[in-house]
């Protein structure tokens, strides 16, 4: 039986990391799950994030910074956490089914330097997160 399965990203703020594997997430899965995002805080969408991503064709521009409790009782398949922070201080989610993953991928929004450098910090972490994304959905779905 095939039915749509439910995949949550956490991160810290919801902003930057998080936001990027929802992005590729959702074009990776097609009909296959709907993807959610969501924070421990909310930090408002990271507009290097938005940028990053637009330059790989994937557009998070009308994403928002949602809150873990937005999305109370929604039956989840998996949660996977992008940072060691949201696994460490993540409230208690209540999935028992749920498979739960963690990746912790460099922030790129800690980077400071020239334009150039922070340019390439978000490159990286999009880079791996796609990566990463690609590769989960190939081994769950």
């Amino acid at each position: 039986m095939n039915y749509i399965k439910n995949v949550l990203v956490l991160c810290t703020g919801n902003s930057c990391r998080s936001q990027m594997a929802h992005g590729y997430l959702k074009q990776f899965a097609e009909n296959k799950a709907t993807i959610y995002s969501a924070g421990i805080e909310t930090h408002g969408l990271n507009p290097r994030a938005v940028s990053i991503m637009a330059e790989d064709a994937i557009n998070i521009s009308n994403h928002t910074s949602n809150h873990l409790d937005e999305y109370l009782g929604i039956n989840w398949d998996f949660i996977i956490t992008v940072c060691d922070h949201a696994k460490e201080y993540c409230p208690f989610i209540a999935a028992p089914n749920a498979k739960r993953l963690h990746h912790n991928f460099s922030d790129p929004s800690k980077v400071n330097g020239s334009e150039e450098e922070i340019h390439s910090a978000f490159l990286k972490t999009r880079n791996e997160i796609k990566e990463y994304c690609r590769n989960f959905m190939e081994t769950n779905f």
